[in-house]
């Protein structure tokens, strides 16, 4: 494979081309003679550094032509970095150039050295505002380490960036598997208790005549086996967050106390008679339709008015488009780097086969196919049976009532969807574009466009 970075040269002169192509054997150097050529190889090669010499046919004494491609070319690739060549007595036009965005220029007749390191220097250049924007990027990246990519999570995720540094006590709603408790450390990471202890207890796995004494704790000789004093999550938490999972399976009988708690930030352990105050951030979470139970009059309204202070609803995955591909990589190559496993990827069909899946357990159901899929699979490729999903199939007419009607909408949507999918498939910007078959500027400009983060 040629690793070489591509300079692009645009000049009509053929001697200056043989002088050009050996001078410059450190790159996959590319040459042409006209605007139009100039304009495919730009589309076809995604050259950083272009040169560029004012006079192009069909009027080489004539700088129009030149100017026209210098335009189209900073139009269909704003960051390339473009040097212009000009005649000896051509300042003027040079000034000119560099003012509509040309990144230098030089004049003839050309000194190859010079030229070289004008060259190198704009390579240089382009490869450090890449770093900057990779940089920039993870700087911005809503939660770090939360794997995301359609629009619905990053909303949510700069929702919780925004109430991490508060004491808002919280709940998250959501499906089971959906990654509730993975938020609720992603609000605890973000706050000033970050340093502190983060404490989670499920509600629904504890029995409930010892949820109340996990929760509170318990004095010496409480109850029959209370051999010692014991502090309860809540207390242990202090300082830090106290994350309640599953709060919708709390046992009505314990959920007057643990109002007090949330009211007053103070507990009394089983047994005990004193007061201990606990500064605790909280947060809760539940898959359940918390207003169905207080109808049922299975959950206190009190209660919920109390832990609802803020509400995040968190899509199932089956809603979060392009999500699930994405989070199937980073999941695979986790588990491959821990098994210590060979496995490079999906083959197309499973690909198409985890986005096309319900997904009904969410990400939790992803990660447990994807192990399995990792032990069953024969070569260094998963493919779609080693998924072993039963794929749910969409009518048609559910799909044309999911379109809107306008079709500058339909458009739109329909080229959103293909390059969240072309980006998640591939490894960087220029695969995605040959899938979607564009060059990589005209991506650029679609990625603008709709305002689609990469």
């Amino acid at each position: 494979m040629d690793d070489k970075k591509v300079l692009l040269i645009v000049e009509d002169d053929l001697g200056l081309q043989k002088q050009f192509k050996w001078s410059f054997a450190d790159y996959k150097v590319v040459i042409v003679g006209d605007r139009k050529s100039a304009i495919d190889a730009l589309r076809r090669f995604s050259p950083s550094v272009v040169t560029l010499d004012l006079g192009l046919p069909p009027d080489p004494t004539n700088a129009s032509e030149g100017f026209a491609t210098l335009a189209e070319i900073l139009q269909l690739a704003p960051k390339t970095k473009v040097i212009v060549v000009t005649g000896n007595d051509d300042r003027d036009n040079a000034v000119k150039a560099v003012a509509m965005g040309a990144y230098d220029f030089y004049q003839k007749p050309v000194d190859i050295d010079v030229l070289n390191l004008i060259v190198a220097r704009a390579f240089q250049l382009t490869a450090l505002e890449q770093d900057n924007i990779k940089l920039q990027s993870q700087a911005n990246e809503p939660l770090s380490g939360l794997i995301i990519s359609c629009e619905k999570m990053q909303k949510l995720s700069r929702t919780i960036e925004k109430i991490a540094p508060s004491s808002i006590t919280t709940l998250l709603l959501g499906e089971s598997g959906t990654g509730k408790e993975v938020l609720a450390r992603a609000i605890h990471e973000l706050s000033p208790r970050a340093d502190k202890p983060f404490v989670a207890i499920n509600c629904a796995a504890i029995p409930e005549n010892l949820l109340e004494s996990e929760l509170f704790g318990y004095e010496k000789g409480a109850f029959t086996g209370a051999t010692k004093q014991t502090i309860g999550k809540i207390e242990y938490a202090n300082g830090g967050t106290f994350f309640l999972d599953e709060i919708g399976d709390l046992p009505f009988s314990l959920q007057a106390k643990l109002l007090r708690f949330i009211q007053e930030r103070v507990i009394e352990r089983l047994g005990g008679r004193g007061e201990i105050p606990v500064d605790v951030r909280i947060v809760c979470a539940t898959h359940q339709k918390i207003q169905s139970l207080i109808e049922a009059g299975e959950f206190r309204e009190d209660l919920y008015y109390r832990i609802s202070e803020m509400v995040i609803n968190i899509p199932p995955l089956r809603e979060r488009e392009g999500d699930a591909i994405v989070i199937a990589k980073a999941i695979l190559q986790r588990i491959a780097i821990q098994e210590k496993l060979s496995i490079k990827g999906f083959t197309s069909e499973a690909v198409k086969a985890i986005e096309t899946y319900a997904w009904p357990g969410n990400i939790r159901q992803l990660e447990n196919k994807i192990k399995r899929a990792v032990v069953m699979a024969e070569g260094v490729y998963i493919d779609a049976n080693d998924l072993s999903l039963e794929l749910e199939s969409v009518s048609n007419d559910e799909e044309l009532n999911a379109l809107p009607l306008n079709l500058k909408q339909v458009r739109e949507q329909a080229e959103t969807t293909a390059i969240k999918r072309a980006l998640a498939h591939a490894d960087n910007i220029s695969s995605a574009a040959k899938l979607l078959g564009v060059a990589r500027p005209t991506l650029y400009a679609l990625l603008s466009k709709y305002s689609i983060e990469v």
